[in-house]
């Protein structure tokens, strides 16, 4: 297990938690004074009372949570949202709500989860063609719909 290092700039009850001994995703909670309203459409930068250092060669991966959005439209906007080894500013969730119905986010409501994972770096190498592959230049939708 990796340790995570937090500050915390909210409440203690902030902290991020695993729900069960098997979550991948630790809860992210809304860290706000006053409950928050999103309309359909809108979108919120939500504060979660949380600094941290994730050690290196590690990210924070911020994911939406299924029940946010199969209940209230709500989802994470920029999913995944990366949190890098070297930031140590707010950590923050994007939130839209991409339902029907105006949403009320409330002090302490889980929001997102955050994923700690492994960062692999690619060495990037110019060229000046690539080898041919059976798909070539095929883009969206080019493999079929089955």
């Amino acid at each position: 297990m990796n340790t995570v290092t937090v500050k915390l700039t909210g409440p203690e009850d902030m902290m991020p938690h695993y729900g069960t001994e098997d979550s991948a995703g630790a809860d992210l909670r809304a860290c706000i004074d006053e409950p928050v309203t999103l309309t359909p459409g809108e979108r919120k930068l939500i504060p979660t009372g949380l600094k941290m250092a994730i050690p290196s060669g590690y990210e924070g991966q911020v994911r939406p949570r299924s029940g946010l959005a199969v209940k209230k439209g709500l989802t994470v906007l920029n999913t995944p949202g990366t949190i890098d080894a070297d930031y140590r500013g707010d950590v923050m969730v994007i939130l839209i709500n991409l339902g029907q119905e105006e949403v009320v986010i409330q002090r302490g409501e889980r929001i997102a989860q955050l994923i700690i994972a492994p960062v692999t770096k690619a060495d990037f190498q110019f060229t000046g063609s690539l080898e041919e592959t059976e798909r070539g230049h095929g883009g969206f939708g080019s493999t079929g719909s089955k």
